[in-house]
């Protein structure tokens, strides 16, 4: 019973004590609580507590240098972390010390107190993981502090310490890369070679030469063997980029060497071993192409073991001013001369929609640090900036390859982004039927010039709920140059 159940808690803000002390207690459990690293050393010497939730930092000693302790002391102790400092790093570093979860400042109640269940389920179970080894790196290789970006940090922390594939969903210019490298640099297959291969960038008659590798002679052009990207990446990591564009002659050989663990070269009859870890990335809805018969849906669930998607920079606006801090300190190290950005500029940056997400960000800031010549940047030349990007931007700067799914989520993302922290109205899913019908029925009509027959076969409905549609959406229906 949880009321047996004892939960130590270590932080120096005492009023995040006193929170999570009531929460626990009325949850049933009884509570520990200290401020300091010797306090809660104190408490696991003493063999207190079932689950130890602790804060980073703290007055005497940072919590990351005494998990390995604690975990020697009592291995069977889950370590639940929580930190401000809501980087990437932070929830690797806690996931490579063996901690049990990594949450961010301010954190919500409810998900604590699942937290500690699931901790208290597991440490019935048996002992933690231990963890996969150190690094010592500072660098933040993804920049982020928003709720959202919390999320895929921690996934990201989990993943490096398994060899599990990941898919990355997200739109282009959003870093799927980035991520698929810092799996590998932070991953166990850090220290074999990241080998990466964008599909939308290769022929489709050279995909599985450059997967597979050939033989000399294997086809006209073939004058000495090749070795293909899974030799590349042998004992480190594969990450096939815009998966979605495979062709799917390449899908089959691919699903065959996630099967069966190796694979031929083009031209070849020897078996050769596949040690690889593959992550796989798209901006396209895989699902809409399997129902389409454009990708094969045994090769997705092999791909698709762990699924992290990569949110629009328009929905991690609160990220700009971090991630423009960023640019303008690694610009600076490239040559360019110290700027800073002034506050009403930074405003209006994240008020731009970023069609092209942070690569666009990333692009606009390097231009401006290298075309004016103002220490601050203010809110007019950015003004001036995101103008002239506007004008420039080619009228197909919108995926010409997104789906209505793909299109309908987009706007459902924006709908739901524009209620905060709250929800729509009840009736949604009216309201976006109606959306949807409506210009679906109109374009019916339109194309067969108003002849409700034929649009009801069209549309695969009956005339009579045709004509009642109509009439509750309040369409206007042309035939012949007449309202009808």
């Amino acid at each position: 019973m949880s009321s047996e159940k004892t939960i130590l808690v270590v932080d120096d803000d005492a009023a995040v004590r006193t929170v999570l002390t009531k929460a626990l207690t009325r949850a049933g459990y009884k509570v520990r609580s200290g401020s300091t690293a010797a306090a809660m050393w104190e408490m696991v010497l003493k063999g207190q507590g079932d689950v130890l939730i602790t804060d980073v930092v703290l007055p005497d000693e940072n919590a990351f240098s005494m998990i390995p302790r604690i975990r020697q002391r009592m291995p069977h102790l889950p370590v639940v972390v929580m930190s401000a400092q809501n980087t990437i790093m932070t929830a690797i570093t806690a996931a490579e010390r063996g901690a049990f979860e990594y949450l961010p400042k301010p954190f919500d109640l409810n998900e604590m107190l699942n937290v500690v269940r699931r901790a208290l389920d597991q440490s019935a179970a048996g002992p933690a993981r231990k963890p996969a080894g150190g690094f010592s790196s500072e660098d933040l290789p993804i920049i982020g502090r928003s709720r959202v970006m919390q999320d895929i940090y921690r996934i990201i922390a989990r993943m490096t310490q398994n060899d599990l594939t990941v898919m990355i969903y997200g739109e282009s210019g959003t870093g799927k890369e980035l991520v698929a490298r810092v799996l590998h640099d932070f991953g166990k297959r850090r220290r074999g070679p990241f080998v990466a291969l964008n599909m939308a960038a290769i022929p489709r008659e050279l995909i599985e030469s450059e997967l597979f590798g050939h033989e000399k002679g294997a086809f006209t052009g073939a004058a000495q063997r090749y070795a293909g990207r899974f030799e590349q990446a042998r004992g480190g990591t594969l990450f096939l980029d815009e998966i979605g564009d495979m062709p799917m002659e390449a899908q089959t050989r691919l699903l065959r060497v996630l099967q069966e663990g190796e694979f031929t070269a083009v031209g070849g009859s020897k078996p050769i071993r596949a040690d690889v870890r593959i992550i796989a990335a798209t901006h396209r809805n895989l699902k809409q192409m399997i129902a389409t018969g454009q990708f094969r849906e045994d090769l997705f669930f092999r791909l698709n073991v762990v699924p992290v998607r990569l949110p629009p920079l328009r929905e991690r606006l609160d990220d700009i001013p971090d991630l423009v801090a960023h640019f303008l300190k690694t610009a600076s190290a490239d040559g360019l001369a110290h700027k800073h950005f002034a506050p009403q500029a930074l405003e209006l940056l994240q008020k731009h929609r970023w069609p092209g997400n942070v690569r666009e960000l990333e692009n606009l800031v390097r231009r401006i640090m290298a075309i004016y010549s103002e220490e601050e940047i203010g809110a007019q030349i950015v003004k001036s900036e995101l103008a002239r990007a506007s004008h420039d931007a080619p009228a197909e700067a919108a995926p010409a390859a997104a789906s209505l799914s793909e299109r309908v989520e987009d706007w459902l993302n924006a709908y739901f982004s524009r209620h905060g922290e709250g929800l729509p109205p009840p009736g949604l899913y009216e309201r976006v039927i109606r959306e949807v019908e409506a210009p679906l029925i109109s374009a019916a009509l339109a194309a067969t010039g108003g002849n409700q027959l034929k649009a009801a076969q069209l549309l695969g409905i009956n005339r009579n709920t045709l004509r009642t549609r109509i009439r509750d959406l309040g369409l206007k229906v042309m035939r012949t140059g007449k309202m009808e």
